[in-house]
C-alpha cells in the first residue's frame, strides 16, 4: 500500500489522475474539472473579481466586417452588454478591452461607455493584464477575460475567469471555464456579466 502511495503521488506531479482496478495503475489525462482553477465554485470567484476585461471583434462584435460605400469601416455591438459594462462599472469593477484592432470605432465605444482602459494594437494581451494587475494592485486570479480566438487564448489562461462566446474556435474552448450560449455581438457579455452580478448582489 505504501509503495502505492508512492506511485499516486509521482503520477499527479506529472499532471495525470491515477486509478487502481484489480492492481492495474492506470493514468488518464486531467480533465477541466480537475484543475485548480475551477476548485473554487465561480459564485466565490465572482465575488472577488475587481476587474472584467473583453476582447472587441467577435465577442462585443459578431466578427463581421462591414464596409461602406466609401470604404469606411463599421462595426455592430450589442447595446444589452454595454449596459452590463455600465452595471459592472456602478459595482465598483474596472472595465477593460484588449484588441489586435486598432480603430476610431473602438476607441468611440469604450469612451461612450466610460471605459477606463482601452488597449487597441495589443498583440501581447498578457503583458496587457499584468500591467493592468501592477497599476491597479489587483492579481489576475481577481481578473475575468473573454474571449473568442486563438490570440486570446493565454489570456484566458492567466486570469481567475476565462469565458468565450458559443460561437469560439476550437482551441478557445478547451481553456476556459465557461462557454455562452449566445454568439459574440449578440449579448455573449452580458450572459457573462449577469452572472457575476448575481453573484455579487446589489451594490
Amino acid at each position: 500500500m505504501g509503495n502505492r502511495k508512492v506511485e499516486l503521488n509521482q503520477v499527479r506531479k506529472n499532471h495525470g489522475i491515477a486509478s487502481f482496478s484489480k492492481g492495474v495503475k492506470t493514468v488518464r489525462p486531467l480533465r477541466k474539472k480537475d484543475s485548480p482553477r475551477l476548485s473554487n465554485r465561480p459564485e466565490k470567484i465572482f465575488k472577488e473579481l475587481k476587474l472584467f476585461a473583453t476582447d472587441v471583434d467577435g465577442v462585443l462584435t459578431d466578427a463581421g466586417m462591414y464596409y461602406g460605400e466609401s470604404g469606411e469601416e463599421l462595426k455592430k455591438f450589442h447595446t444589452r452588454d454595454g449596459m452590463g459594462i455600465k452595471l459592472l462599472q456602478a459595482q465598483g469593477l474596472i472595465t477593460a478591452i484588449i484588441t489586435m484592432e486598432n480603430t476610431e470605432i473602438v476607441a468611440r465605444r469604450g469612451k461612450k461607455l466610460g471605459i477606463p482602459e482601452v488597449f487597441q494594437g495589443a498583440k501581447d494581451k498578457v503583458a496587457i493584464l499584468r500591467h493592468l494587475s501592477e497599476k491597479h494592485g489587483i492579481p489576475l486570479s481577481q481578473m475575468a477575460y473573454i474571449g473568442d480566438d486563438v490570440n486570446d487564448v493565454e489570456a484566458l489562461k492567466v486570469v481567475g475567469y476565462a469565458a468565450a462566446p458559443a460561437d469560439c474556435v476550437e482551441q478557445v474552448r478547451q481553456v476556459v471555464h465557461y462557454v455562452c450560449k449566445k454568439n459574440g455581438g449578440e449579448g455573449a457579455v452580458r450572459e457573462v456579466i449577469d452572472k457575476i452580478l448575481a453573484a455579487k448582489g446589489p451594490p
